[in-house]
């Protein structure tokens, strides 16, 4: 048995699962989000708990009875809570600001990147260093801050660019003969 997967997921109140031809669909305040049901996977939904069950003990139902709960999981959680990732901009000049769907860059290119946001994503920028993004679906909150990072991704040496506010940058030393003369 899949030690994640035999956990029941607790529903809390306002959101509502349901599940219909072959897919599972979780509505909430934050929006409504749904996938795909493989075969081997059955869901049972009975009050406010979820359970998630395979049909025999084959390689592949056992590979998605973990997965399918933690989907469904994240589900749940994306449309009553929300996601949210935080990135940092470090380096002289560098800034961003959001004009409706759209988050502006500075990053010491000589033209300004302009990046779009996907429905359903909100970005806020505090500061202009400190990007906020907030969205029901982890694996689009995660993507687009991806995106926006591998715009300038931090060097070592001086650790400019774009980083998650909770990366560590390892640095690394400079020239090693800068400092002694010839």
């Amino acid at each position: 048995m899949s030690r994640i997967g035999k956990h029941p997921i607790s529903v809390p109140s306002g959101v509502k699962v349901s599940v219909s031809g072959g897919k599972v669909q979780v509505t909430g305040p934050k929006g409504s989000l749904q996938i795909p049901l493989k075969p081997e996977i059955t869901v049972d939904v009975s009050g406010s708990v979820v359970e998630v069950k395979r049909a025999d003990d084959g390689r592949s139902a056992k590979a998605l009875h973990g997965l399918t709960r933690t989907l469904i999981a994240n589900m749940v959680k994306g449309v009553s809570e929300g996601f949210q990732k935080k990135l940092e901009i470090i380096g002289v000049g560098y800034k961003a600001d959001v004009q409706g769907s759209n988050v502006n860059l500075a990053l010491g290119y000589s033209h300004p990147v302009k990046y779009t946001l996907p429905k359903g994503v909100t970005a806020a920028v505090e500061k202009q260093t400190l990007i906020t993004l907030t969205g029901p679906d982890k694996q689009v909150v995660g993507q687009v801050a991806a995106d926006i990072r591998a715009f300038r991704k931090p060097e070592p040496y001086k650790g400019k660019g774009i980083k998650y506010s909770d990366e560590v940058i390892r640095r690394k030393a400079g020239k090693a003969g800068k400092a002694g003369g010839k």
